[in-house]
Protein backbone atom coordinates (compact mmCIF):
# COMPACT_ATOMS: atom_id res chain seq x y z
CA UNK A 1 0.00 0.00 0.00
CA UNK A 2 1.27 3.27 0.17
CA UNK A 3 2.73 5.01 2.39
CA UNK A 4 2.53 8.72 4.50
CA UNK A 5 4.91 11.03 5.26
CA UNK A 6 4.67 13.10 8.80
CA UNK A 7 2.70 15.77 6.73
CA UNK A 8 -0.06 13.46 5.43
CA UNK A 9 1.13 13.51 1.74
CA UNK A 10 0.70 10.33 0.48
CA UNK A 11 3.63 8.75 -1.05
CA UNK A 12 3.13 7.59 -4.66
CA UNK A 13 3.08 3.91 -5.67
CA UNK A 14 6.46 1.69 -5.61
CA UNK A 15 7.33 0.52 -9.07
CA UNK A 16 5.72 -3.32 -8.52
CA UNK A 17 2.61 -1.22 -8.13
CA UNK A 18 2.88 0.59 -11.39
CA UNK A 19 4.04 -2.72 -12.91
CA UNK A 20 0.68 -4.45 -11.87
CA UNK A 21 -1.26 -1.40 -13.60
CA UNK A 22 0.65 -1.50 -16.77
CA UNK A 23 -0.18 -5.31 -17.07
CA UNK A 24 -3.69 -4.72 -15.80
CA UNK A 25 -4.16 -2.15 -18.60
CA UNK A 26 -2.37 -4.35 -21.40
CA UNK A 27 -4.87 -6.90 -20.38
CA UNK A 28 -8.13 -4.83 -19.53
CA UNK A 29 -7.18 -3.79 -23.18
CA UNK A 30 -6.98 -6.97 -24.85
CA UNK A 31 -10.18 -8.28 -22.89
CA UNK A 32 -11.97 -5.39 -24.14
CA UNK A 33 -11.03 -6.22 -27.52
CA UNK A 34 -12.10 -9.95 -27.05
CA UNK A 35 -14.95 -8.87 -25.27
CA UNK A 36 -16.04 -6.93 -28.21
CA UNK A 37 -15.66 -9.38 -31.17
CA UNK A 38 -17.14 -12.19 -28.84
CA UNK A 39 -20.42 -9.74 -28.01
CA UNK A 40 -20.68 -8.77 -31.69
CA UNK A 41 -20.26 -12.37 -33.34
CA UNK A 42 -23.07 -13.31 -30.69
CA UNK A 43 -25.29 -10.55 -31.87
CA UNK A 44 -24.68 -11.22 -35.56
CA UNK A 45 -25.60 -15.00 -34.74
CA UNK A 46 -28.97 -13.56 -32.75
CA UNK A 47 -29.91 -11.78 -35.88
CA UNK A 48 -29.47 -14.59 -38.33
CA UNK A 49 -31.38 -16.80 -36.39
CA UNK A 50 -33.88 -14.17 -36.48
CA UNK A 51 -33.56 -11.54 -33.81
CA UNK A 52 -34.64 -8.25 -33.85
CA UNK A 53 -32.96 -6.05 -31.97
CA UNK A 54 -35.68 -3.44 -31.87
CA UNK A 55 -36.15 -2.10 -28.57
CA UNK A 56 -38.54 0.01 -28.62
CA UNK A 57 -41.27 1.50 -31.58
CA UNK A 58 -39.14 1.05 -35.12
CA UNK A 59 -35.96 1.62 -32.97
CA UNK A 60 -33.03 -1.02 -33.81
CA UNK A 61 -29.99 -1.29 -32.22
CA UNK A 62 -27.19 -1.96 -35.07
CA UNK A 63 -24.33 -4.67 -34.62
CA UNK A 64 -22.22 -1.21 -34.26
CA UNK A 65 -23.98 -0.25 -31.61
CA UNK A 66 -23.09 -3.45 -29.48
CA UNK A 67 -19.17 -3.33 -30.61
CA UNK A 68 -19.52 1.01 -29.45
CA UNK A 69 -21.47 -0.27 -25.95
CA UNK A 70 -19.73 -3.03 -24.98
CA UNK A 71 -16.31 -1.48 -25.91
CA UNK A 72 -17.09 1.31 -23.39
CA UNK A 73 -18.71 -0.58 -20.65
CA UNK A 74 -15.47 -2.66 -21.07
CA UNK A 75 -13.37 -0.36 -20.87
CA UNK A 76 -15.10 1.23 -17.78
CA UNK A 77 -14.57 -1.69 -15.94
CA UNK A 78 -10.34 -1.38 -16.26
CA UNK A 79 -10.95 1.78 -14.62
CA UNK A 80 -12.99 0.40 -11.74
CA UNK A 81 -10.24 -2.59 -11.81
CA UNK A 82 -7.60 0.41 -11.73
CA UNK A 83 -9.35 2.36 -9.22
CA UNK A 84 -9.47 -0.76 -6.78
CA UNK A 85 -5.90 -2.00 -7.65
CA UNK A 86 -5.07 1.54 -6.67
CA UNK A 87 -7.12 1.74 -3.27
CA UNK A 88 -8.28 -1.72 -2.24
CA UNK A 89 -6.66 -3.93 0.30
CA UNK A 90 -8.18 -6.94 -1.86
CA UNK A 91 -8.83 -5.59 -5.54
CA UNK A 92 -9.19 -8.93 -7.17
CA UNK A 93 -12.13 -9.69 -4.77
CA UNK A 94 -13.89 -6.00 -4.59
CA UNK A 95 -13.78 -6.36 -8.13
CA UNK A 96 -15.50 -9.18 -8.87
CA UNK A 97 -18.02 -8.44 -6.27
CA UNK A 98 -18.91 -4.96 -8.09
CA UNK A 99 -18.40 -6.08 -11.56
CA UNK A 100 -21.26 -9.05 -10.77
CA UNK A 101 -23.38 -6.68 -9.03
CA UNK A 102 -23.08 -4.35 -12.28
CA UNK A 103 -23.47 -7.07 -14.57
CA UNK A 104 -27.01 -8.61 -12.44
CA UNK A 105 -28.52 -4.94 -12.60
CA UNK A 106 -27.54 -4.72 -16.59
CA UNK A 107 -29.83 -7.93 -16.94
CA UNK A 108 -33.16 -5.95 -16.14
CA UNK A 109 -33.37 -2.82 -18.48
CA UNK A 110 -34.39 -5.60 -21.69
CA UNK A 111 -37.01 -6.75 -19.77
CA UNK A 112 -37.98 -3.08 -19.02
CA UNK A 113 -37.90 -1.90 -22.52
CA UNK A 114 -40.56 -2.45 -25.08
CA UNK A 115 -38.71 -5.35 -26.62
CA UNK A 116 -39.73 -8.80 -27.77
CA UNK A 117 -39.11 -11.48 -25.27
CA UNK A 118 -36.30 -13.01 -28.08
CA UNK A 119 -34.62 -9.77 -27.61
CA UNK A 120 -34.69 -9.55 -24.36
CA UNK A 121 -33.70 -13.01 -23.98
CA UNK A 122 -30.67 -12.33 -26.55
CA UNK A 123 -29.37 -9.06 -24.57
CA UNK A 124 -29.14 -10.57 -21.43
CA UNK A 125 -27.11 -13.86 -23.16
CA UNK A 126 -25.29 -10.79 -24.56
CA UNK A 127 -24.54 -8.71 -21.30
CA UNK A 128 -23.44 -12.59 -20.00
CA UNK A 129 -21.05 -12.75 -22.68
CA UNK A 130 -19.75 -9.89 -21.91
CA UNK A 131 -19.07 -10.66 -18.32
CA UNK A 132 -17.56 -13.81 -19.01
CA UNK A 133 -14.92 -12.60 -20.94
CA UNK A 134 -14.24 -9.77 -18.90
CA UNK A 135 -14.74 -10.36 -15.07
CA UNK A 136 -12.51 -13.61 -15.16
CA UNK A 137 -9.74 -11.67 -17.14
CA UNK A 138 -9.74 -8.35 -15.08
CA UNK A 139 -10.30 -10.56 -11.83
CA UNK A 140 -6.78 -12.91 -12.96
CA UNK A 141 -5.01 -9.79 -13.89
CA UNK A 142 -5.50 -8.09 -9.99
CA UNK A 143 -4.54 -11.13 -8.57
CA UNK A 144 -1.35 -10.86 -6.54
CA UNK A 145 1.56 -13.32 -7.62
CA UNK A 146 3.13 -14.94 -4.95
CA UNK A 147 6.25 -16.16 -7.29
Amino acid sequence: MDSTDDAGVVAPPASGQIHRFRRLIGTGAIAALATVVATTLAAALAQAVGVEFEVSAGETIPLSGFAVVTGFFSLVGVVIAAALLRWSARPAERFVQTAVTLTAISLVPPFLSEASTATAIALVGLHLVAATVMIPALARSLRTRTS
